[in-house]
């Protein structure tokens, strides 16, 4: 396995596994050796001192799925939302005692967590994110992982520098299927690539005005929008915001962050993207090409598809990589694949991400990458922000992966980063 990147010597467990240590040191000479069997580790079921402890940031729909999934690995102790609604819908459903905190911040500060899951909108997931690596935490962040390129490289930077095990949502980075897939194509399974096509994921609209409407109780819409620029509170903003260009980059960097990243990783180009980009047709849905320096162009162009992932076609055999599955043509090409099964611990209600979560988990434990370290979910994204600013722009552009810098486009540069809200700046590094 390949260790967290940084120059400086590992360093020890958490803060939180060493506090809980200390204290049953102490416990152990003060009180009788009884030590309750919910604390005791059995296979299969972590002792209670043993669990990663838990905070998650965010509480809506996929917050709850993932809440599901976390596994007996993790323990949740505490939950934060602006929208203190949500939090007590949370409790209810989940049928849980956990604290509740209108201001992550607060959360991380009285709380002894080991690790935080942040399930936010786009627009406001990057900041959590830096001050939880400030804080010494590990974190698990819901995909796409940013709405700009200038701040998923300032989060990498953070993640870094505090040594973070940080893992991006992209589950499909741990189905055997899609690794297995990937690594057909990246090794020259299928023959040289002559073709790759993804679907035309959506972009987003811009804002042009909505009539104010009555503010929901207990719902802090200052602090939802965060960085953004503000606007009077519309329901279809807040719980439609996926749609809007203040708040994400619409299905391109939604599906997008998985179709793309399978695209990244069956091209071998997970530390780096493409040098090209231009729109196909026009508008800010438009089809978009993007051509690797090794020559491979990519197509976003089909109406309909394989939305977690694209067509491969190489001079020995034509590849379609999905989520959890892919298909060959032809349809014997494969000897070898892996076994159902491995397929099957994916599938049930919701987006499984169990398995993935406890990759998370295992590499808190032993201080090495995960699947979807946050190098790789910011390369990802960076591919699907590319896509929506060529399309704004509407002309070819040249990118410079190492740089991560428009080459010789002012104009194209200014959409690498966005104005942020007083109060809701990132830290320098």
């Amino acid at each position: 396995m390949t260790p967290i990147p940084d120059a400086r010597p590992a360093r020890s467990p958490r803060r939180g596994f060493l506090r809980r240590a200390a204290a049953l040191g102490a416990a152990a000479v003060a009180a009788p050796a009884w030590i309750p069997a919910a604390a005791l580790s059995a296979p299969g079921r972590p002792g209670a001192n043993e669990r990663v402890i838990l905070g998650f940031i965010g509480t809506g729909g996929r917050a709850r799925q993932l809440m599901n999934h976390v596994p007996e690995a993790g323990r949740i102790v505490a939950i934060s939302d602006s929208y203190q609604r949500r939090m007590t819908e949370t409790l209810q459903q989940k049928k849980a005692d956990w604290k509740t905190y209108a201001r992550y911040e607060a959360m991380i500060d009285a709380e002894k967590l080991d690790a935080v899951v942040v399930a936010t909108p786009d627009h406001v997931r990057v900041l959590p994110c830096i001050h939880a690596c400030q804080a010494g935490l590990d974190v698990y962040a819901e995909k796409p992982l940013t709405l700009t390129i200038g701040e998923g490289r300032r989060l990498v930077q953070h993640a870094r520098k505090h040594k973070t095990v940080f893992q991006v949502g992209s589950q499909q980075r741990t189905m055997e299927m899609n690794r297995f897939a990937c690594e057909l194509v990246r090794s020259g399974g299928i023959g040289r690539i002559k073709a790759v096509q993804g679907v035309c994921y959506t972009g987003p609209r811009d804002y042009d005005g909505l009539p104010a409407q009555p503010m929901p109780e207990g719902n802090d819409w200052d602090r939802w929008q965060g960085p953004t620029a503000w606007r009077p509170f519309n329901h279809a903003l807040q719980f439609g915001w996926m749609a809007w260009r203040d708040y994400s980059g619409g299905e391109m960097t939604n599906w997008g962050a998985h179709g793309v990243d399978q695209v990244q990783w069956a091209l071998g180009m997970c530390q780096t993207g493409p040098v090209q980009i231009w729109p196909i047709t026009p508008d800010a849905s438009g089809k978009v090409g993007m051509r690797y320096a090794n020559g491979v162009v990519v197509s976003y162009e089909l109406a309909s598809g394989p939305m977690g992932g694209a067509i491969f076609t190489g001079e020995n055999c034509k590849i379609e990589i999905n989520r959890n599955k892919f298909a060959t043509n032809p349809p014997d090409f494969v000897t070898n694949p892996p076994p159902a099964a491995e397929a099957a611990v994916w599938e049930g209600a919701g987006w499984i991400a169990r398995p993935h979560l406890q990759n998370w988990l295992d590499s808190i434990k032993t201080r090495q990458l995960p699947s979807a370290d946050v190098e790789i979910g910011h390369r990802s994204i960076s591919v699907c922000h590319l896509a929506n600013i060529a399309r704004l722009l509407g002309r070819r552009l040249r990118w410079n992966p190492d740089a991560e810098q428009f080459v010789d486009d002012a104009e194209a540069n200014t959409y690498l980063n966005r104005p942020r809200r007083k109060g809701y700046e990132l830290p320098e590094v």
